[in-house]
C-alpha cells in the first residue's frame, strides 16, 4: 500500500520522440519570392548596470535617516528593558512584603 508504483522505463519520451520540435529545425518562408540573403542580427549589447552614485546631499540624508532609526531602535530597546527591570523591582518588593506578613502572623501563635 505505501510502495511507490514507477512507470515502466520505456515509456520516457526520447530525444527522437519528443513532442516539442526544436527551433533550429523550423524554417520561416520568405515574405516575397526574391531570394534575399539572411539579414545578419547584431550581437545584444550586454547591459551593464551603473553604480549607485550618490550626490553630498543625498549622503547626507542617509546618514541622517540612518542615525534616527539607530536612535529609534536604540530608546525602543532600553524602554523595553527598564519595563522590565521595574517589573522585576516590583515583583521582588511584593515578595519581601507578603514574606515578613506571613512571618509575622506565624510568630504571634
Amino acid at each position: 500500500m505505501f510502495n511507490p508504483k514507477y512507470p515502466a522505463p520505456d515509456t520516457a519520451p526520447t530525444a527522437d520522440t519528443s513532442l516539442v520540435q526544436p527551433l533550429a529545425t523550423l524554417a520561416h518562408p520568405p515574405a516575397c519570392g526574391c531570394n534575399h540573403a539572411p539579414a545578419s542580427v547584431p550581437a545584444p549589447v550586454p547591459a551593464s548596470r551603473p553604480g549607485v552614485q550618490l550626490t553630498p546631499g543625498a549622503l547626507i540624508a542617509t546618514v541622517a535617516g540612518g542615525t534616527a532609526v539607530v536612535l529609534v531602535v536604540g530608546a525602543v530597546l532600553v524602554s523595553m528593558l527598564l519595563a522590565v527591570a521595574v517589573t522585576a523591582v516590583s515583583v521582588a518588593i511584593c515578595a519581601v512584603v507578603l514574606r515578613s506578613l506571613l512571618s509575622s502572623t506565624h510568630k504571634d501563635r
